[in-house]
């Protein structure tokens, strides 16, 4: 989460909209968030050789000043870049590997790391790569690496980056003329996420043109052309993980999105027979599983610390300085423009984030200022909130009911919005006590606080699954993360001398 904008009726970061907007925002931004998971072009990026890569060209010497606006613009949605000069030689030197046994190996590529715990790789037109550490920390040996850069690549080669951004163009024209015209930006990022899904559906074909294209890549480059049926499979059980943990509300929007990307089992059965096409599974190719996790030993995992980190219902932000606990039974995730957060029933979510607003107007004015619509006037009232200025109200739509509190903090106005189906007394006192726990860290609690990062442990003569996996420091569910993050299965064991990863400060 990052510090917030305006606070401008009908601007803002999720802002200004109708009672029932907010509520669909709600929904689709929850539901959406794991959808894209699976529906995004997802692939892996890691290690290679020994020989020291020749370096490509600079971005500064290769794009088109348009080009690198939207390079700068791309990166800084996704957190900004990250710096790891071993981590992006290793890639580097991958994707010289896979250019080399290419059908276009005069092609010139950049990689970039993206500091994101989101797992999504992608290809601009121009040959500009990008992947996250959220994918990288998925993947176990160097083949998975190779077959999402093969797979990121074909799209480059077959041309359908191209065929994407024109199509992409055209969407984001469509959601500027609706919130510019019928000034309801709601309704304009509603089509927008419309029209991606649309886009995903067009791009279903080229999905899987792309996956054949990779693993012939990727084994002529000497990797495992298997590493993309294990990446695959990771990804999906990755995606399992959390949307059980994000709690989603059913709705033809998740729906579509899913049904136009190529399922899961799908993908894989057919990465698998493109993999026997040239090589036997007892005759795979290379793996270089520890080049691969030495490379990723200390890789940030989940959020980074300059937007704040979520433990358990706790959102802890020690750039910003304050901290804020959900209630009992909610799940939380940090984006870069807000905290989501929703109930394991579906029926109850919240939102965080920043805007600026004046100083010569209240918090309460704030509140009823017609930012959102259906406020009852008579619940509007200023209090306290552990020594700093705040304003609470009710609003009311047709089928959800908000709580919302504005907090002054610093030069901030933070606004926490508690949204549910119904808001019975009981549940509104628990939102207050939420409330509540909005405050100030000391400078010692930020210091103390520290990212988890991919640790590499090795496997002792006593060790097992379960005594490894008790090594993790996750909220929950420590052993099926152990074994996802590793591409174990229950049942397996564990191989004394062997590599294994784990989350830990």
């Amino acid at each position: 989460m990052r510090r917030g904008g305006t606070g401008r009726p009908g601007r803002g970061a999720g802002t200004h909209a109708r009672s029932h907007a907010l509520a669909r925002a709600f929904v689709l931004a929850l539901a959406l968030g794991a959808s894209l998971l699976l529906g995004a072009c997802a692939a892996l990026n890691d290690s290679t050789s020994a020989t020291a890569p020749t370096p490509p060209p600079r971005l500064e010497e290769t794009l088109s000043p348009a080009q690198r606006q939207e390079h700068e613009r791309l990166v800084a949605s996704y957190g900004g870049a990250y710096n790891n000069p071993k981590l992006q030689a290793q890639i580097e030197g991958v994707v010289n590997r896979l250019v080399a046994a290419s059908e276009r190996p005069n092609l010139h590529y950049r990689v970039t790391i993206l500091n994101s715990p989101a797992v999504n790789a992608f290809a601009l037109p121009n040959g500009s790569l990008y992947v996250t550490r959220g994918l990288l920390s998925l993947a176990s040996d160097n083949s998975e690496l190779a077959s999402v850069l093969s797979h990121e690549m074909a799209h480059v080669i077959a041309n359908h980056a191209a065929t994407r951004e024109d199509q992409m163009k055209q969407a984001v024209l469509v959601s500027r003329v609706i919130s510019d015209v019928v000034n309801d930006s709601d309704l304009g990022a509603l089509a927008l996420a419309r029209s991606r899904i649309s886009l995903a559906s067009f791009s279903r074909g080229q999905e899987l043109e792309a996956d054949a294209i990779g693993v012939g890549i990727s084994a002529r480059a000497g990797f495992d052309p298997y590493g993309a049926e294990r990446f695959l499979t990771t990804m999906g059980r990755q995606a399992s993980i959390r949307s059980s943990s994000m709690s989603q509300s059913a709705s033809a929007d998740t729906t579509d999105f899913l049904a136009s990307h190529p399922a899961t089992p799908e993908r894989i059965s057919i990465v698998m027979a493109n993999a026997r096409e040239y090589a036997s599974p007892d005759k795979p190719g290379e793996r270089d599983r520890k080049q691969y996790l030495a490379a990723i030993d200390g890789l940030v995992y989940g959020d980074d610390p300059k937007e704040g980190f979520v433990r358990g219902r706790r959102f802890f932000h020690p750039k910003l300085g304050f901290t804020f606990t959900a209630p009992e039974g909610f799940t939380l995730e940090n984006t870069s423009q807000a905290v989501l957060g929703a109930s394991t029933s579906g029926r109850e979510a919240l939102r965080l984030d920043a805007v600026r607003v004046a100083g010569d107007q209240s918090l309460a004015q704030y509140l009823s200022s017609g930012w959102i619509e259906g406020v009852e006037i008579s619940t509007v009232e200023s209090l306290v909130l552990n020594g700093f200025p705040a304003a609470t109200a009710v609003a009311r739509g047709e089928q959800w009911s908000f709580r919302m509190f504005a907090i002054r903090f610093g030069s901030d106005v933070y606004r926490l919005i508690f949204a549910a189906r119904e808001l019975t007394p009981e549940l509104d006192k628990q939102f207050r006590e939420a409330a509540e726990t909005f405050r100030r860290v000391s400078i010692e609690e930020a210091e103390n606080v520290k990212p988890l990062r991919i640790r590499i442990v090795t496997a002792g003569l006593t060790d097992n699954i379960e005594r490894v996996a008790a090594k993790m420091d996750v909220q929950d569910r420590a052993l099926e993360r152990f074994l996802v993050l590793n591409g174990l299965q229950k049942g397996d064991k564990l191989s004394y001398g062997e590599q294994y990863k784990i989350i830990a400060e």
